[in-house]
């Protein structure tokens, strides 16, 4: 991000953390949901289920996050569209 940043890149990063951070926008698997499957598992084990017999599943749950001030600092504008279709829009 700090390359990005000191070069004046525009960068879509894997994490939201990122863009709260500073980067310009994100489009990855949505970690809050990734962790809700991960105690999904663990609760099917607790329950005697045998780890090698569990299925693996992917993410299907996808978050968009872009940053304005980033996109403001880079002299980019993001059309209202864009900005309507994120899940959620860093000020």
């Amino acid at each position: 991000m700090a390359l990005a940043a000191l070069n004046q890149l525009p960068a879509s990063f894997g994490s939201r953390e990122a863009v709260v951070a500073g980067g310009l926008m994100s489009y990855a698997a949505s970690q809050s949901y990734a962790y809700r499957q991960a105690g999904e598992y663990a609760a099917r084990i607790l329950r005697g289920e045998k780890p090698g017999e569990l299925p693996v599943i992917r993410s299907d749950k996808f978050e968009f996050v872009i940053n304005l001030k980033t996109a403001k600092t880079l002299g980019l504008s993001v059309p209202l569209t864009l900005q309507a279709a994120a899940n959620e829009v860093v000020e």
